[in-house]
């Protein structure tokens, strides 16, 4: 995405003549703006695929929490009605249960709390059994629902994964079919441009000198990654998304940031472009579907798209929407 103007004048430095079909430059300049509008729009499904997966993984810990909380309620459940089971056996052998103990022991208790002359029949100990029973199905009953509740959006959060995944996949599948139609030489000053000169490179950034504390830790961390694979979905070590890439860099500095770029947006101080210190995530579009890291000199260090790599772009490389002081 942000090789797109490097792309286009790329490609349309080579005389028309070098074109060997009948395309001209005009139409290869569009099949490649075409291809970095895909690959936004690929960008764009990855930061949704993202977000479902985080909600999944969320979801996930809370049905666990539920269901634990569940079976520690059935427990209780089943152990006030153990001591209850126990009392009218102990009056059987007696001589027979008393019609309120048999009440405590249907299947529905609560129903008859709700009739006033059945609780002028039970003895206050008997009475006491009986609220403690009819409590523990209520928390069990309310923790069931809970847990189910939690269910259904978890499965519905593994639909928007998938639904998502595919989304990021179609657009990545339509932008390598443009790609490979390009003749040979056309694809090679694509992929040059992709890469990107800056790959491997570390320039001298002065505004990083004096910088301290986690800023520092995390403008580090990121240029040490310069030339690592875009790789959606992808948040470290080895290969990054744009968002995975803020996230990791500043894990290292012992901060947690939100996994996607629009959560990022909200993850600390909004300060103006023109304020802009090493360390602050740069939002770009506004959808804010893309984010990359200041690091000083005009530049930030961001993952661009698949098939290039980690690297420094100047700023401005597409509209900003929002500077974030973490």
């Amino acid at each position: 995405m942000s090789a797109a103007a490097a792309t286009a004048a790329a490609l349309t430095a080579i005389p028309a003549a070098a074109d060997p079909g009948t395309g001209h430059t005009a139409g290869r300049a569009q099949l490649t703006s075409r291809v970095d509008a895909l690959y936004a729009q690929a960008e764009r499904a990855t930061e949704k695929y993202n977000g479902a997966r985080e909600r999944t993984a969320e979801l996930r810990d809370q049905v666990a929490v539920l269901q634990d909380r569940t079976a520690r309620a059935q427990e209780r459940v089943n152990r006030l009605h153990d001591r209850l089971g126990a009392m009218a056996a102990a009056q059987y052998r007696s001589g027979g249960v008393d019609p309120s103990l048999a009440l405590m022991l249907s299947a529905h208790p609560a129903d008859y709390l709700d009739k006033a002359q059945m609780l002028s029949r039970l003895g206050t100990a008997q009475a006491g059994r009986l609220n403690r029973l009819v409590d523990a199905e209520r928390v069990l009953n309310q923790q069931r629902r809970a847990a189910a509740g939690r269910l259904t959006r978890l499965e519905q959060a593994r639909r928007d994964v998938a639904r998502h995944k595919h989304a990021v996949e179609r657009k990545l599948a339509a932008a390598k079919r443009l790609l490979d139609a390009l003749p040979a030489g056309d694809r090679a000053a694509y992929d040059r441009a992709s890469r990107g000169s800056r790959d491997g490179s570390l320039p001298e950034l002065t505004e990083l000198s004096g910088l301290s504390g986690r800023s520092s830790r995390a403008v580090a961390a990121a240029r040490s990654v310069v030339g690592a694979p875009y790789v959606w979905g992808a948040s470290g070590p080895g290969s990054f998304d744009c968002s995975g890439l803020m996230q990791w860099s500043y894990a290292r500095a012992g901060v947690s940031l939100p996994r996607t770029s629009q959560q990022q947006r909200y993850a600390g101080q909004q300060v103006p472009l023109s304020q802009a210190r090493p360390g602050d995530l740069v939002i770009y579009r506004s959808d804010a579907s893309h984010v990359g890291m200041y690091v000083g000199n005009g530049q930030v260090i961001h993952a661009p798209h698949p098939g290039a790599r980690v690297r420094y772009d100047p700023v401005g490389m597409m509209p900003v929407s929002g500077v974030v002081r973490v």
